[in-house]
């Protein structure tokens, strides 16, 4: 049995906020005997308004422990009050012993907050504990490549220090996205460092679905094929390619959309619906995670979509991916991510130019042309997979192999 500190300033629990990967790796590693602690940000800008208040400063899962590090409110992601909140964050993680009163014998530090690394990597060397890097955002070339910051700016020169250090000091890097390699190595790590682990699904979630409310039972088109979308509904989340699709198949009277979610972008996508005239396409509210794959189960088909980003040429890892996959029901995959094309290679439904409504409208009518019989086979393809390769008790075993070796 191993103590196992993983640091993610933007951890939370389901309560919270999404509960998300480490929440499940968390839960996994402790199933397999080691003692588990996750370490958050007490705020940050992801966790629910009306869940983020009095949240205890260390708290007992039922199978592992959550630590909330105190760190100052900023307003919105872009303040730059942020910055001061990801360097004391990592300041702050030297009182972690003392606090937890114990000492780890592997720490997993997960970016982003890149800032914070060095706190982690001070307490690994100060306890002699194993050092692991996971990459989930490669910053700062978000900075730079999404974000239009100079390579000159401070603040990405900053990081980019950092990023390079630790690469350098840790004992094994870690990314869920598989391509982050050609990177990793373009800033000098050794490749023999890295390991791919995904997202996934948590299993006892699907094993514990629970029904949708009569509320949005009635708001789900009856008799009709549906095409649908659940998650956040942001600005990379490609939507406006969803409506204008939508737009171009009004006249296909057994076909409708539904959008399940919510995010800064809802209301501008809600108002470009009534612009349009459209009658064919419905914005639902967010739902519990647990009332997803029942909402799932009234879809014949599920869309995922990004824009043209060029970060995403190192690979994707979308949580709402293995969601679709362990529904059973063909994907339309909107997204440009490199060499990492995962509904193509299994099957599981059809790869569509991201942001390109006509391609989006085609795909669906080649679809929807297809018997039900061979939708249902792209659907159990899909399954398959996400049963052998992105259940979190599974990932976890192979988290398990990086950090304990």
């Amino acid at each position: 049995m191993s103590r196992i500190w993983i640091i993610n300033q933007y951890a939370s629990t389901p309560e919270t906020g999404m509960g998300g990967r480490h929440h499940y790796l968390a839960e996994g590693l402790s199933k397999l005997g080691h003692d588990v602690t996750v370490i958050a940000a007490q705020w940050h800008h992801l966790l629910r308004f009306d869940a983020s208040e009095n949240l205890p400063g260390i708290e007992q899962r039922q199978n592992y422990r959550f630590a909330r590090v105190p760190v100052p409110r900023y307003a919105h992601a872009h303040d730059k009050k942020r910055v001061l909140n990801w360097l004391l964050f990592g300041r702050r993680l030297r009182d972690l012993p003392k606090r937890l009163d114990e000492h780890p014998d592997v720490i997993l530090y997960s970016s982003l907050s890149l800032l914070g690394f060095p706190g982690a990597e001070r307490l690994a060397k100060k306890l002699g504990a194993r050092l692991v890097f996971e990459v989930r955002d490669i910053w700062p070339l978000s900075l730079v490549e999404i974000g239009g910051q100079s390579t000159r700016h401070p603040l990405v020169r900053w990081m980019q220090y950092v990023e390079d250090r630790a690469y350098r000091v840790s004992d094994a890097v870690v990314s869920n996205l598989p391509n982050a390699v050609e990177h990793m190595e373009s800033r000098g790590m050794d490749r023999v460092k890295f390991n791919w682990i995904p997202n996934g699904f948590s299993l006892d979630e699907i094993e514990n679905t629970e029904p949708l409310s009569d509320d949005v039972q009635r708001q789900l088109p009856a008799g009709k094929f549906i095409v649908g979308y659940t998650g956040s509904i942001g600005k990379a989340n490609s939507l406006d390619t969803m409506v204008e699709a939508a737009a171009k198949l009004r006249d296909h009277k057994n076909l409708a959309f539904v959008i399940v979610g919510h995010g800064q972008e809802r209301d501008r996508i809600v108002r470009k619906i009534d612009d349009l005239g459209l009658t064919n396409i419905t914005v639902i509210g967010t739902i519990p995670k647990r009332q997803v794959q029942s909402v799932l189960a009234h879809f014949d088909a599920c869309y995922i979509g990004l824009t043209r980003d060029p970060l995403f040429r190192f690979g994707v890892s979308p949580n709402k991916l293995f969601d679709y996959l362990i529904s059973s029901k063909p994907i339309l995959y909107g997204i440009d991510s490199g060499n990492y094309r995962p509904v193509e290679q299994i099957g599981a439904g059809f790869n569509v130019a991201p942001e390109d409504p006509d391609a989006l409208a085609d795909a669906v009518l080649k679809l929807m042309r297809l018997t039900p019989e061979e939708r249902a086979q792209m659907g159990e393809r899909g399954r398959r997979v996400a049963l052998e390769d992105y259940e979190y008790d599974k990932l976890a075993k192979k988290m398990e192999g990086v950090l304990v070796p």
